[in-house]
């Protein structure tokens, strides 16, 4: 994928609305998705992979055992999808990737993990109306007829009713595709992210690689290390913060954790390797 490196607000702020003319709406309306995350080298890995060994034989087990310890009032349906969606948002291991329609929400998950500010953030940026038109068929009709671009659990059912029907599906066809739906909403922290999830038709499929061999699909800002506290006081100006984005005396606690470290606290535990990771501020959305 196209990878530029970020080291001003101005270029950034280019870089995240560039592409946003729709003319067919007559509105400015970005194709994009966006996804942050604060060590450019974690751009897009999966929970799920992080398990290590055969960890595409351990999905279903994973979601068959949360599904059964985790209360059944808390999905709107009884099935993979929503049960998935769930999990991820309270940091099952799945094979989905968060994303959002959010570009700033995007930047706040490159810049809240303040002992990650000697490296590189990254925000990656795929084209999600394009990517439709790469789905089987069977996921595009319902789009289509919608007049969408992004799946939903009920639109995810019509095609597959479970993730095991759906990799026999994949598996039949031969068939790569990366698809993005929206999860119900749960509570207000999905709300307030804007929040999308990526799926793969296959567990072991590596989405850097897949990216990187459709080039149209998606591209990389790195964002330099030295932007990274000017991007983060502007985001506090903006309000983009963990006390909007996680609604509770949780977020509101790390926001001001953060808001109160000095930037020369914050630069002598990004570099202190024997800093307890335990007093880390929880990163990423997944």
């Amino acid at each position: 994928m196209e990878t530029t490196t970020i080291r001003s607000w101005a270029e950034l702020q280019q870089a995240l609305f560039a592409d946003m003319w729709n003319g067919e709406l007559n509105r400015f309306r970005s194709p994009f998705l966006f996804r942050g995350v604060g060590q450019a080298r974690y751009d897009l890995v999966p929970s799920l992979r992080r398990l290590g060994g055969r960890y595409w034989e351990l999905e279903r087990h994973v979601l068959r055992n949360f599904r059964k310890y985790a209360h059944r009032s808390t999905v709107p349906h009884d099935d993979d999808w929503n049960w998935l969606a769930l999990g991820q948002h309270h940091g099952l291991p799945t094979r989905l990737l968060d994303w959002t329609y959010s570009p700033y929400v995007a930047l706040h998950f490159a810049t809240a993990e303040v002992s990650s500010y000697d490296q590189d953030g990254a925000i990656i940026m795929a084209n999600y109306r394009r990517m439709t038109h790469s789905l089987p068929g069977g996921l595009q009709h319902p789009l289509n007829r919608d007049g969408s671009h992004v799946l939903t659990a009920e639109l995810l059912r019509e095609y597959a009713g479970s993730l095991e029907e759906l990799d026999a599906k994949s598996a039949e066809h031969g068939e790569e595709w990366v698809c993005f739906f929206e999860p119900p909403s749960l509570d207000d922290r999905i709300t307030n992210q804007f929040a999308v999830f990526s799926m793969a038709s296959d567990p072991r499929l590596d989405l850097s690689t897949w990216f990187s061999e459709r080039p149209e699909f998606a591209r990389k800002l790195i964002i330099d290390r030295d932007l990274k506290w000017e991007i983060r006081d502007k985001l506090d100006q903006a309000n983009v913060t963990e006390r909007v984005l996680f609604p509770g005396l949780d977020g509101l606690s790390r926001w001001l954790a953060r808001h109160y470290m000095s930037p020369i606290d914050a630069h002598l535990r990004a570099n202190d390797s024997g800093w307890s990771a335990q007093q880390q501020i929880p990163p990423t959305q997944d």
